[in-house]
């Protein structure tokens, strides 16, 4: 799924009513370590092109900041220990287990299969792409209807 996408969803789902902000930043958060990090060094170097890289031209780091991302392993203690501080702070943060939600099934193992329980394992499934048609407009759909369902409740 698209960064955009994944703010979206996490501002509709877990940040309509307290900590928008944080749930928007959850919800990208995975994509902004990753491949976020490295669009920024790109630019900066001069390096920047549109389009998806080259698996050759990613480096080492990306696919370990990837994982520590899009891992249940990794981010559900983390939101346990935000819970036990602020509740509604972890309701805003449980965009981040979303985000991985909407990941596993829509990407391939031909580019960044999701690691939901990296380190402990290593299974992936070999997902429908999210940049297919019939992923991407239903994903554009439901978060239309979404969106206008919490404007339309203010």
């Amino acid at each position: 799924m698209d960064t955009l996408s994944h703010a979206l969803w996490g501002y509709g789902l877990f940040g309509y009513k307290r900590y928008p902000w944080t749930a928007i930043f959850f919800g990208a958060m995975p994509d902004l370590i990753s491949f976020g990090l490295f669009l920024l060094m790109n630019v900066a170097t001069g390096n920047w092109y549109f389009g998806k890289p080259s698996l050759a031209s990613i480096p080492d780091w990306l696919f370990l900041t990837y994982s520590v991302g899009h891992s249940f392993i990794i981010c559900l203690p983390i939101i346990y220990c935000g819970y036990r501080f602020n509740r509604a702070l972890a309701m805003a943060m449980l965009a981040w287990p979303f985000h991985i939600v909407l990941d596993f099934p829509f990407h391939s193992k031909a580019f960044f299969a999701t690691p939901i329980f990296w380190p402990i394992s290593d299974f992936k499934i070999d997902g429908i792409p999210w940049t297919h048609w019939y992923i991407w407009y239903p994903n554009i759909l439901f978060l239309s209807i979404l969106l206008i369902y919490r404007f339309k409740k203010r």
